[in-house]
């Protein structure tokens, strides 16, 4: 059994991470950042919830560029193949599901 205080949660650099489980194919991991993170496309289905902190989504939705504001509790879904980038206002702490091994 593991709890984790995520508002306690530092990382040493933007974007450090806290393994939090591995389930077979999936990770598990807490993020801290005080910085953006770069475009990106998973290779796989995210789970992005913002556990403390507001975050600025970035998405490309039929090319076209969008952007959400997430705050502590909220959820953002990410498909296979969807471009997307978040922009934190200050700290964040974020918990990620997505498949082992993606970006």
């Amino acid at each position: 059994m593991k709890i984790i205080r995520s508002k306690e949660f530092v990382a040493s650099r933007a974007w450090g991470a806290e393994l939090v489980a591995a389930i077979p194919d999936a990770t598990v991991r807490l993020h801290w950042t005080d910085q953006p993170y770069k475009w990106h496309v998973n290779d796989g289905e995210e789970v992005f919830a913002v556990m403390d902190g507001e975050v600025d989504m970035h998405y490309r939705q039929d090319g076209v560029e969008q952007i959400v504001t997430l705050c502590a509790g909220d959820l953002f879904f990410a498909g296979d193949g969807d471009a997307h980038c978040a922009h934190p206002r200050g700290e964040a702490r974020i918990l990620v599901v997505e498949r082992a091994g993606s970006v």
